[in-house]
């Protein structure tokens, strides 16, 4: 099988999993999930914990951000060299105005690196639920037509390994 029938079928099988737009609570639910994994979100969120939050926890979130910016800065070189366009959908005119390239995809990336940084920082029941809400952003994004499979598949190997690495990173820093 060459390299064109994988993305044929990569594409195939991704429209099947889109949801039909009879579905309103549905696509509501995914954008929801889809959104819900934005970079603006998670840095302002982190934002606010840093500055309201324990000084005691400052050095997990900078752990946090770091991940952040360390992976979205890799996707965005990674995007900007493969060019794969992406998939044709009625939702998501924002990603397709700013970002127009869907590999690997960003979102997916973010949240299983947060989702490893989560289990490695604790607590356990953060670890957990970020590490069951990481694959649904991802499924979110094939249902709403804006990534592949694929995209989101090879966003969440590289959120694992940015994950590992900003939790060495924190051991290497002592913090």
């Amino acid at each position: 099988m060459n390299l064109k029938n994988i993305f044929l079928k990569d594409a195939h099988l991704s429209r099947r999993l889109a949801i039909s737009e009879d579905r309103k609570l549905l696509q509501r639910i995914a954008s929801l999930l889809a959104h819900s994994g934005d970079s603006w979100f998670w840095g302002a969120g982190l934002g606010i914990l840093w500055l309201l939050g324990p000084q005691s926890w400052r050095p997990k979130i900078y752990v946090y951000f770091l991940g952040i910016f360390v992976t979205a800065v890799t996707v965005m070189v990674l995007k900007f060299t493969i060019r794969r366009p992406r998939p044709t959908s009625e939702w998501g005119d924002i990603y397709r105005k700013t970002d127009p390239h869907s590999f690997p995809s960003g979102h997916a990336a973010r949240a299983t690196m947060l989702a490893v940084v989560g289990l490695g920082l604790g607590p356990t029941g953060l670890g957990i639920l970020l590490a069951l809400w990481a694959p649904l952003v991802g499924l979110a994004r094939i249902a709403l037509g804006v990534h592949y499979i694929s995209d989101v598949l090879v966003g969440m190997g590289v959120g694992i390994v940015f994950g590992v690495l900003s939790l060495a990173a924190k051991g290497a820093m002592h913090l």
